[in-house]
């Protein structure tokens, strides 16, 4: 399909911006239409460009007469006005499909997805290819909007984390690198079943051919069940050592491991830059891709040995009285948090809670009673909860701040012991964002 003479653009969040801007540099007009009020620095780039835009409401009419309207990947499909601009026979994009139209022709995209561990594996793949000297730009879900990363000079491979919500609406996107790290029940809210959250995960590979690369998590008896949908070459990662070794893929072997294309050195898996065993599902995924991408093997090796790990996930904020505080707030479901508590190897005092997603912490009773002296739940609504922990634990105590939350973390643990930040739920009714979550939690822990 050729490009629209003009597009509409759905929500004014970062992936609408960076879709304005992008649409601007590229010459074809837009209208974007935020439906709350525009923050601050986003209204001043808009008018900065010259980008028509309005706040408040969204202008039915105006909207359902462009072919094309991007739509922000936070706005569900079941509200009003996607409904109106569907029954208006609107074609409807999200902001990665809008970036692949018009990426430079020959770069490259690697694109990761999964319940778990994109972030990470995202970050710590552009990482790899920073260090070897690869011209290289790093966004989508993780900080930069898509849009954004075409507006300076073109790039040779592009890395893009992608959330299911962006997936949704990506009708020809086809990263030549596709990751899928996991599936695990997540989001239900918003997609009602597990096969639903699974299809919309899988369009990651929708539009791959055998010329592309499929990587997946060898030990995940949901994604291992869909394989038969993926055209891509097939490239399993295993966490553990696997009874029998695949022709290709990468997996631990006798505390090293092997990425096939194998690397010349061997490596143990001590000396990866983050630890646990999620981790190196991670680092084995980041490490597969880049050798796909064709960065040399020592050059893998030493950047999966060097890397700093993210912002609020698993971050050591510090030592306050010989207790150590962790910021583990963009674990955002149970999943997430069953990893963070996994690697404790001290007690736990644990802060969770927030926007509930359909959590079944049924997965989590056994290594709570392991693990956990203490939990801490924060937020509006903890009746979920209370009725999952209450008495699974010594302690349990609710509270309805952050400050709060650490204080009395602080007061329960004792030198030596651990107070994790993994609240399992989003976190939208007390914070802007997980962000905002894990700088309020940081704050407050140093004014302890």
């Amino acid at each position: 399909m050729a490009l629209p003479l003009s597009i509409g653009i759905l929500g004014g969040g970062e992936s609408g911006i960076g879709a304005a801007l992008l649409a601007k540099h590229v010459g074809i007009p837009c209208f974007l239409s935020e439906g709350k009020q525009l923050g601050d620095a986003h209204r001043a780039e808009l008018q900065a460009a010259g980008i028509d835009f309005e706040e408040g409401s969204h202008d039915l009419e105006r909207l359902c007469a462009f072919e094309v309207v991007v739509k922000s990947p936070g706005i569900s499909p079941a509200l009003p006005v996607v409904q109106a601009l569907k029954a208006a026979g609107v074609q409807i994009w999200s902001d990665i499909e809008w970036f692949y139209r018009h990426k430079p022709q020959g770069a490259r995209v690697a694109a990761i997805t999964g319940s778990n561990g994109k972030t990470t594996t995202t970050a710590w793949l552009g990482h790899i290819l920073q260090k070897s000297g690869a011209n290289v730009r790093v966004g989508g879900n993780i900080g930069t909007g898509a849009g954004r990363l075409l507006l300076g000079d073109p790039a040779d491979i592009y890395v893009l984390e992608v959330s299911s919500y962006q997936l949704e609406d990506c009708p020809t996107f086809k990263p030549h690198v596709a990751v899928l790290t996991n599936i695990t029940p997540d989001h239900l809210d918003r997609y009602g079943t597990l096969a639903n959250y699974t299809d919309a995960k899988f369009q990651i590979t929708a539009h791959q051919t055998e010329e592309d690369a499929f990587l997946y998590f060898a030990e995940d008896p949901i994604t291992v069940a869909e394989l038969g949908r993926v055209k891509a070459q097939k490239y399993p990662i295993y966490s553990t050592e696997p009874a029998e070794k695949p022709s290709v893929g990468a997996y631990p072997e006798n505390n090293h491991f092997t990425l096939i294309p194998q690397p010349d050195a061997a490596m143990t898996i001590e000396e990866l830059a983050l630890q646990g065993k999620h981790n190196t599902y991670n680092a084995l995924a980041a490490g597969l891709s880049a050798r796909l991408l064709q960065v040399r093997s020592e050059m893998v090796r030493e950047s999966l040995a060097h890397f700093e790990g993210l912002e609020h996930r698993m971050e050591s904020v510090g030592h306050v009285h010989g207790i150590h505080f962790v910021n583990d707030s963009k674990a955002t479901n149970v999943n997430s948090t069953y990893y963070a508590l996994e690697s404790m190897k001290t007690p736990v005092v644990w802060i969770l809670g927030g926007v509930d997603k359909g959590n079944d912490y049924s997965e989590l009773f056994a290594l709570v009673e392991k693990k956990v002296k203490a939990v801490i739940a924060l937020g509006a609504d903890v009746a979920k909860i209370r009725e999952a922990f209450q008495g699974r634990v010594d302690i349990y105590e609710e509270v309805s701040s952050m400050d709060a939350a650490v204080r009395t973390s602080y007061l329960h643990a004792t030198k030596g012991e651990t107070v994790l930040l993994s609240p399992c739920c989003a976190s939208f009714d007390l914070f802007q964002n997980y962000q905002d979550r894990g700088l309020q939690f940081k704050a407050a822990v140093r004014k302890l």
